[in-house]
């Protein structure tokens, strides 16, 4: 075992400092069908002790579904999932040392926060000094000590989520599988919730398991992302890796809004914050064209442009709004401006396989 991270008193745990992925899960040809359809096609996947793994994709990309697997709430028809170098592949839930977070958080109305907390350890008849010991740490690491006497009823939904995730962490699983627990939250709220999720899985150092089809909580709290579509990994490597060097089409323009332009070396993706905008011609060392701007919309903190090329095609820029005056294109539709990058910053797509798809931008809209 590796030294204790958790700086809790009550709640202790024997995840040490990151160990290999052998000592974490491992999936391992990992096939579920529901009649003809494969929700999750031949998986193979390690995730190492002590990670914060994001599975990332849209409905009905197989994620949740093997989530599930991972769970112990579905059988797999193929393949084996390992835990610690253990096959629990067969194994029922409560015999997996995993606890799940779903959205719907399931709280028992009629109990206090601090009884729903102690609730799993009542079942397992844990004796109740202890039980009051570890709820008092639970709720103390969610910042909740002072509303253990309330009702489910009498809390905001960041709050019901808090409890959650207490109820969930008091058990000390090896493995926290989180099910777009924060779909259900506004987005401030839900902003917060994600530097919480993070501060709590470094503070106690179990392995999170998170899925969600929001890019923003899979780049925020991630130590790898994993993309899926069609119940296989598109693309799987830390945040910034899937951002800025998208394998696929797929992944280009679901993880954040991209442009497909030609190079000399075929396709590639060039992101709107790589795109200038300025007046008169392209710069000099500088590979783009001249076009009119023909959408302007301003998001706060930066402003986007979608710009008509000579050849009719269409590509997006961003530009922060430092201040009221910045910039050198005027914001505003009908505005000829040339639009340039460097080839440095367009990276070449693997998979050139359907030709429908037209140059341009590309955006997964409000995931």
């Amino acid at each position: 075992m590796g030294e204790d991270k958790g700086s809790v008193p009550g709640l202790t745990t024997s995840i040490g400092s990151r160990t290999a992925l052998a000592d974490g899960i491992a999936l391992r040809g990992v096939v579920k069908r529901f009649g003809s359809h494969a929700a999750v096609d031949g998986v193979d996947l390690d995730v190492a002790r002590g990670e914060f793994f994001t599975m990332l994709g849209p409905s009905g990309s197989g994620k949740t579904t093997l989530l599930r697997l991972i769970a112990g709430f579905e059988r797999p028809d193929e393949g084996t999932i390992s835990l610690r170098g253990s096959d629990v592949t067969g194994l029922p839930p409560n015999q997996r040392g995993v606890n799940t977070v779903f959205q719907d958080y399931a709280l028992f109305p009629h109990f206090t926060v601090a009884d729903n907390v102690a609730y799993g350890m009542r079942v397992r008849r844990i004796p109740r000094a202890e039980r009051a010991k570890r709820v008092e740490a639970a709720l103390d690491m969610v910042q909740m000590t002072e509303l253990g006497h309330r009702k489910p009823s009498q809390l905001s939904g960041g709050q019901r989520q808090r409890v959650a995730l207490a109820r969930a962490i008091v058990n000390e699983p090896e493995v926290l599988l989180l099910d777009e627990p924060l779909g259900a939250l506004d987005l401030k709220l839900r902003q917060e919730m994600q530097v919480e999720l993070k501060r709590i899985q470094r503070q106690i150092g179990i392995t999170f398991i998170y899925v969600t089809h929001d890019q923003e909580e899979a780049l925020t709290m991630s130590d790898r992302v994993a993309v899926f579509r069609d119940g296989r990994i598109e693309q799987l490597g830390p945040p910034a890796q899937v951002y800025e060097t998208p394998a696929t089409e797929f992944v280009a323009s679901f993880v954040g809004t991209s442009n497909v332009i030609e190079t000399p070396h075929g396709r590639a993706v060039l992101r709107p914050e790589k795109v200038e905008l300025t007046e008169g011609a392209v710069p000099a060392g500088r590979t783009g064209s001249v076009g009119t701007i023909v959408d302007v919309a301003y998001l706060g903190m930066v402003t986007r442009f979608t710009v008509e090329l000579a050849d009719g095609s269409t590509i997006t820029a961003v530009r922060q709004n430092r201040s009221s005056g910045a910039g050198t294109v005027a914001p505003q539709p009908g505005s000829a401006v040339a639009v340039s990058w460097s080839l440095d910053d367009a990276f070449p797509l693997e998979d050139t396989s359907d030709p429908e798809v037209q140059v341009g931008p590309t955006d997964k809209g409000a995931q």
